[in-house]
Order: C-alpha cells, then sequence, then structure tokens
C-alpha cells in the first residue's frame, strides 16, 4: 500500500466490503486465516511515531480482530505488549506476536480463559515480570452469539459466559492492574454501538458493552485522583473473525450496510484511537467514550 493511517482519502472507498462475505460462517471463537477476505489490521499501512515509546500495554483479545490491530500500533508506536487470548486461537496469536517482533518491540503471548480470576490476575503479574512495568491496559476480548429469538433462545450458560468474558474480565483486570499503574497510565475499554443502539439477537452481548461504558465513567472518576486515564472505544459493526464465528449468514451477507458510510469498518481503522487515548496527547481526556462507527450515532 502507498498510504499510512495519515494520508487523506475517500472514507467511503478507503476500504471495500468483504467480496466474500457469502459462505463466510465458522466455528466460535474463528480464525483469521481461514476467513476468505481476510480482515485488515493495518499490516502494511499502519506507520508510527514513538508516540508510546517505552510503554508497557496488555491486550487482552489481542490475537486477531482489533485487538490485532492495536497490538502493531502500539508496537510500532515504541510500546511492548503482553498479548492475551484463548488457546484456541493460538496461530492468530503467534501471528500477531511476529508483527510486534517485527517492530522491534518484545511480544509476549499468554493463553488462557479471562473468565477466571486467577488467570486475570496472572496476566497482570506476567506483564509485570516480564515486561518490568505496566502503563497500559486494554480491556478488548469479548464473547458474542447472536440468538434470533432474542431472550428465549439465550441459555444462562450463555449468559454467563457473556457476562463473565466481557464484564467480570475487565473488573478483574483493572483491580489487579490499578496497584501497578503510575500517574500518566492509562486503562482503555472496548464498548460497542451495541450499547446505545442494542439488537434483540445481541440482547446480552448489548447489555455488557452499556455496563463497559458506566464502569469506565466510574472508574475514570475513581482514579482521577491517581493520575490514571481510563477511557473507551465504541467500534461499530468492523470485520472480524468474531463476526462469521458468531451470526446467522443472512447477517454476515449484509455486515455493515446499513452504516452512512455504506460498508464494514476494518480492525486498522480502530487502532488510532486506542493510540490516542493510550498517548500523552489525550492527558486531558478521561471517561470518554469515542465512537468508531461508520456514522452511526452514540444515542
Amino acid at each position: 500500500m502507498s498510504h499510512d493511517q495519515t494520508d487523506r482519502q475517500d472514507p467511503r472507498a478507503q476500504f471495500r466490503n468483504p467480496d466474500e462475505q457469502r459462505g463466510q460462517t465458522q466455528s466460535h471463537p474463528g480464525s483469521t486465516a481461514e476467513m476468505p477476505d481476510r480482515p485488515d489490521h493495518g499490516e502494511r499501512s499502519y506507520a508510527g511515531s514513538e508516540r508510546l515509546a517505552g510503554k508497557r500495554a496488555i491486550i487482552t483479545g489481542g490475537d486477531s480482530g482489533i485487538g490485532r490491530a492495536v497490538a502493531i500500533a502500539f508496537a510500532r508506536e515504541g510500546a511492548d505488549v503482553l498479548i492475551a487470548y484463548l488457546p484456541a486461537e493460538e496461530d492468530d496469536a503467534r501471528e500477531t506476536a511476529k508483527l510486534v517482533t517485527e517492530a522491534g518491540r518484545r511480544a509476549v503471548t499468554v493463553a488462557g480463559d479471562i473468565r477466571s480470576e486467577e488467570h486475570c490476575r496472572s496476566l497482570v503479574q506476567r506483564a509485570v515480570d516480564e515486561l518490568g512495568g505496566l502503563d497500559i491496559l486494554v480491556n478488548n476480548a469479548a464473547f458474542q452469539m447472536a440468538q434470533d429469538g432474542g431472550i428465549t433462545d439465550i441459555s444462562t450458560e450463555q449468559f454467563d459466559r457473556v457476562l463473565k468474558t466481557n464484564l467480570y474480565a475487565m473488573f478483574w483486570l483493572c483491580k489487579a492492574a490499578v496497584p501497578h499503574l503510575r500517574p500518566g497510565s492509562t486503562i482503555i475499554n472496548t464498548a460497542s454501538i451495541q450499547a446505545y443502539q442494542p439488537s434483540p439477537q445481541l440482547l446480552d452481548y448489548a447489555t455488557t458493552k452499556a455496563g463497559i461504558v458506566a464502569f469506565t465513567k466510574a472508574l475514570a472518576e475513581n482514579l482521577a485522583g491517581q493520575g490514571i486515564r481510563v477511557n473507551a472505544v465504541a467500534p461499530g459493526p468492523i470485520w472480524t473473525p468474531l463476526i462469521p464465528a458468531t451470526m446467522p449468514q443472512e447477517q454476515v451477507e449484509s455486515f455493515g450496510a446499513d452504516t452512512p458510510l455504506g460498508r464494514a469498518g476494518q480492525p486498522a481503522e480502530l487502532a488510532p484511537a486506542y493510540v490516542f487515548f493510550a498517548s500523552q496527547e489525550s492527558s486531558y481526556v478521561t471517561g470518554e467514550v469515542l465512537g468508531v462507527t461508520g456514522g452511526k450515532p452514540l444515542a
């Protein structure tokens, strides 16, 4: 690619909708390698400028999708990264780690399930021990599974998994991380357009994303006195392995078409928002939610 993330482009045509969304369903958690039309994570386009030089970051769900794009951007901005992921995502995690090390930064990969409080605590300790400290926590990992029947099709087991992955883990990770964070450190949570425009098929997922917004604002006020900032990014429809792995085929085929820009977003388009919140440039910003939605309003 001849351009980077700073070049002027037409946002309607900067990325095309995947040509082969048909027939792309796969089993959870999904694999980037199995997608006929792979997402763009900024592998060839993200250009860093040392905005995070010397920082140490944890990124949950860092193996693929938005997490991979953030890991690439953080590394190219000068940060070392711990990538947390499910054991089934090992291949994707190795590829992300390779991209981090190619940027000249350290990559620590840790497989496990963040539904375990003990595992969440261990992730923080691994970062402190192997990276020498912690400056940035990105709570990005999430679970969703669309159910056409809404509440009547959502089992207690699914509801429990969604809440444990999306809310409990964020709470456990933040609680474990705060004692290690110095003034100037940041926490960045991944919310969603679903917090503001919930879909009946994603009732449980939308509930957790609304909770993330409230948690972000409350924690930001809680930690402001310690000089720790807390913000959230709220993606709209973003083309990642989670989509064909958790949504019905008919929704995959039309994914992102209802946005004002007329297309799904790519993970590469999310990364600059996380870099902004992680960097000193957002020093007077805390408790905010930044929508990256293709024009869908956060309302």
